[in-house]
């Protein structure tokens, strides 16, 4: 008994640390939003893929923000899967609108995979003009300078640049939750991993220089895998190059959410990261406070010390360090923050236990199963 209590002292201990270690690497990595300014002479002409499918309540301010970058030029590709989307009247009403900044619509449903999004991507890339080519979200909510903060991270052993998305204007409880996923759990353990050398790809924004990925089998290259961030990051990978964060992680507004949106989405991504990256996805289960208070309540519990006590200090050792990191980056922080972080962590074990198991997903109202590449094959050789 005695040795159970020693362990499970020792392992909760360890969790804890590990938790505030990647607190601080994540923090020394990020910075706070800031305005950069254009390089002289190094501007070169982008091309800003953007897919898209129904319409959000942020749709038309993210579209305004799209046509209003400081960029001397670059062009829109706004791509639809079916020309009788809603969301097409506002594209066509903004392209209208800011006539100046050279944009179209594409309309058409290229399936070269079971991914809905690349299919929607695939026209729009290879209707890119220019050499420097981004994928870019609908629901991202460009700054600015948002093309400047995404080359600043460029290097010359980079294949591929990203940001992971920050949670914005929540508008109820769970939207809150989902800010918690997001922000100081997800967006922390990325820059924790480029921090240390293991930098994998965000779909939320993908900046590429188009002849390397031409050369490397084009956009039906990252059809690879389920998700084509985790087929971009292999790829680069392969090539020797590394997959760069931004600076200062674009922002996605959120409104309001429910429960079973959360859940949704937190369960597809569980499963699409067990089934591309297993041996990442296994530890994930240690990365929420579950563990380590279970863990510490076991060797309280053996060691005579106070149960509340003991779960207090851990809890107040896991969410105030986050709560410190959302303060310094200037990201969401509210009285609801802390209780928002509990209901995350109360989550986290059950969609970690869903992503070992199969069966379909919800994808955007599509349900579909998501298996490795190898499953598949086997799947139709049998």
């Amino acid at each position: 008994m005695e040795l159970i209590v020693i362990a499970a002292a020792v392992l909760s201990t360890a969790l804890i640390l590990s938790n505030l270690a990647g607190i601080l690497l994540a923090a020394f990595r990020l910075k706070r939003p800031r305005t950069l300014a254009r390089s002289p002479g190094k501007a070169p002409p982008v091309s800003i893929v953007i897919p898209s499918r129904g319409v959000e309540p942020f749709t038309e301010e993210t579209l305004q923000r799209a046509f209003s970058l400081d960029w001397p030029r670059y062009e829109l590709i706004f791509c639809v899967a079916h020309a009788d989307d809603p969301v097409v009247k506002l594209i066509n009403r903004a392209i209208v609108r800011f006539s100046k900044v050279p944009a179209r619509l594409l309309v058409g449903d290229d399936r070269i995979s079971a991914n809905p999004k690349l299919n929607n991507c695939v026209k729009g890339w290879e209707a890119a003009r220019h050499h420097w080519v981004i994928l870019a979200d609908s629901n991202v909510l460009m700054p600015r300078d948002y093309i400047q903060h995404l080359m600043a991270a460029w290097r010359p052993d980079t294949g591929l640049v990203c940001s992971t998305p920050i949670g914005s204007r929540p508008d109820g409880f769970w939207a809150e939750v989902e800010c918690a996923f997001l922000n100081t759990l997800q967006a922390r353990w990325q820059y924790t991993g480029e921090a240390l050398g293991l930098g994998f790809a965000q779909g939320k924004s993908m900046l590429w220089k188009k002849p390397v990925l031409d050369a490397n089998g084009g956009i039906r290259a990252l059809a690879a895998e389920i998700a084509e961030d985790a087929a971009a990051t292999k790829l680069v990978n392969g090539l020797g190059l590394r997959v760069n964060l931004v600076a200062s992680p674009f922002e996605q507004p959120l409104g309001e959410r429910r429960l079973g949106e959360i859940w949704s989405r937190q369960a597809r991504w569980a499963r699409l990261r067990r089934v591309t990256f297993p041996l990442f996805f296994a530890p994930e289960i240690l990365t929420g406070v579950a563990v380590p208070l279970v863990l510490a309540l076991v060797a309280a519990a053996g060691a005579g010390i106070s149960l509340p006590l003991t779960a207090l200090c851990v809890l107040a050792l896991a969410y105030l360090p986050e709560c410190a990191l959302a303060w310094a980056k200037g990201w969401y922080l509210s009285p609801r923050t802390i209780p928002a972080m509990m209901v995350r962590d109360l989550m986290l074990p059950a969609i970690w236990a869903r992503g070992w198991l199969g069966g379909a997903v919800d994808w955007r109202g599509n349900a579909m199963t998501i298996r490795t590449k190898a499953m598949t094959e086997l799947e139709e050789g049998a």
